[in-house]
């Protein structure tokens, strides 16, 4: 049994495995996605005969990371035996992915001491960055699909270096189906390096204190964290608390989308139920499981955190206390080849809300009031001097205030935890001019604690582009809680020629040299009514 001290100890050595892998991949990274806007995430997992058990992350994108088993259990899956430098690279959302942008890597850590008794595989660090242009049908590949098909090239579970050769073919496949090939293989080789940094890192652990001291706290620290989330659980009044928020669309036609959960609290144990969640659609907001368990797993952790103040080891400890149920043909369980670009990043938004709006009926005093729930998601691309670019990014909004303060306004919340691109890397690295950049005054819900402002954000476009908006909380508002107020819904502007035309949430168009977007984003929603 570790001591509370070596446990501690070995928390922070395995999570600055991950740390120092991001690190590298942030400053190795060619995309302003990647090394400015932070879209990555990174983390250790420990390998067992059954199957691969998540140990560490960084601090970075959870809806990246909640989901990442899934893919670490596929590659294994697929891929095994492992040798020593080989990577596995894969991106498919139904055979491990979320979405075909995130491109996942998976690498096996040996024994450093025993490369020559052909060992079975001690750990895997493994990656996920989202690419700004994996090709599909519009450039920045979040189009507005109606099969996974259209949205990029799909790689299954395949070597990508194999016992430190890379693989050229496939290599060479993968960049001449994207728009921008120098990006990409700038991107792909800056993960390739974070895995490189992780794994000598973990060998210099595994050789400091030796493998069965390492992988003997390793198993500790998952059981710390079952435990510690299994007390928190244990506080939360036992019952059954159903919600219900909708999608406002699937830009095809469809909507409004209801997603439905019913929570079941039994002493240290939840049940998070979706029956009665709408069927999959045409459109691309179908959510893979995956992304619901990552949902899940980010709420519990929220509450837990707050009920024990106290910061829990995110392993996977925690996700036993978790039974998920997803509908199969639901929107967040769809047979493929259904569209889910926009799933991961929209719908994954609005699973958190209608999480969060069960938990307000057990703990009312500690869970807040709806954020801005979309990711407000713009894509766009073109040639600039017969030079091809593609961008992308997600814009913050309005935190949901809660019962001890207003919500955070202008940032990234719940499944998203990136930047935003700064205006200066923006207008250096593409033909564009920021008009705009600043807080949504008044969009905010009013309440005892007044929800978070959006976001107004204005680009021109010095070249004709095609530009695609993936965005949602346009028609259904953040809510309130306690009777607080909903913030306000987003809304998304074409300005041609000095003229205003409001466009949808979900819109695919082509701009001429001169054209301004504008992207209003929703405010959080307020908490308590106010007298």
């Amino acid at each position: 049994m570790s001591s509370a001290v070596t446990l501690a100890i070995f928390n922070h050595l395995f999570a600055s495995v991950a740390e120092e892998m991001g690190v590298t991949l942030e400053r190795s990274a060619y995309s302003p996605n990647i090394k400015e806007r932070r879209d990555f995430s990174c983390a250790v997992f420990l390998a067992t005969a059954e199957s691969p058990l998540m140990l560490a992350q960084a601090a970075h994108i959870p809806v990246h990371l909640g989901a990442m088993p899934a893919s670490i259990q596929k590659a294994v899956a697929e891929c095994t035996p492992f040798e020593p430098g080989d990577v596995v690279i894969l991106n498919d959302p139904y055979q491990g992915g979320n979405h075909l942008p995130d491109i996942t890597m998976i690498s096996p850590v040996f024994d450093p001491s025993a490369m020559n008794e052909s060992p079975a595989p001690l750990f895997y660090v493994a990656s996920r960055a989202h690419h700004a242009d994996v090709g599909g049908m519009s450039p920045g590949s979040m189009p507005l699909s109606t099969e996974l098909f259209q949205e990029g090239i799909i790689i299954p579970p395949i070597r990508i270096i194999a016992e430190g050769k890379k693989n050229k073919a496939a290599w060479d496949l993968i960049l001449r189906n994207v728009r921008t090939p120098i990006e990409r293989e700038g991107d792909l080789t800056a993960q390739l390096a974070a895995h490189r940094s992780g794994s000598l890192r973990l060998e210099a652990i595994i050789q400091r204190y030796g493998v069965a001291e390492v992988r003997s706290h390793a198993f500790e620290l998952i059981s710390y964290a079952e435990r510690l989330t299994r007390t928190a659980v244990a506080e939360i009044p036992d019952g059954n608390y159903s919600f219900v928020d909708y999608l406002d669309d699937d830009g095809q036609g469809s909507g409004p989308l209801d997603i439905r959960v019913t929570l079941t609290i039994s002493k240290d144990q939840v049940e998070v139920d979706f029956t009665g969640t709408a069927a999959a659609v045409r459109g691309n907001v179908n959510a893979v499981p995956a992304i619901v368990e990552s949902a899940a797993a980010y709420c519990i952790r929220c509450v837990s955190f707050a009920l024990l103040d106290l910061e829990l080891p995110m392993n996977a400890g925690m996700f036993e206390v978790l039974n998920v149920k997803v509908p199969a043909g639901s929107l967040l369980n769809p047979p493929p080849p259904h569209a889910v670009a926009a799933g991961n990043v929209e719908t994954s938004q609005r699973i958190v809300d209608v999480i969060f709006g069960a938990l307000g009926q057990a703990l009312p005093q500690l869970i807040p009031a709806a954020s801005q729930g979309t990711m407000n998601n713009l894509t766009f691309g073109g040639s600039d001097q017969e030079t091809p670019f593609a961008y992308y990014e997600t814009i913050g909004g309005g935190a949901g205030a809660g019962p001890g303060a207003n919500g955070a306004s202008g940032i990234h919340v719940h499944m998203s935890n990136t930047l935003n691109t700064p205006v200066e890397a923006l207008e250096y690295s593409f033909p564009v001019h920021v008009q705009e950049y600043s807080l949504r005054k008044g969009s905010g819900g009013s309440g005892v604690h007044y929800g978070g402002e959006g976001i107004e954000r204005s680009i021109q476009f010095l070249v004709p582009v095609n530009a695609t908006i993936n965005s949602e909380r346009r028609i259904h508002a953040p809510y309130g809680a306690a009777n607080g107020e909903p913030g306000q819904v987003g809304k998304n502007t074409l300005i041609h020629k000095g003229h205003e035309v409001l466009l949808p949430g979900k819109v695919s168009i082509n701009l001429e040299a001169g054209d301004i977007l504008k992207i209003s984003t929703p405010g959080g929603g307020g908490w308590g009514r106010e007298q």
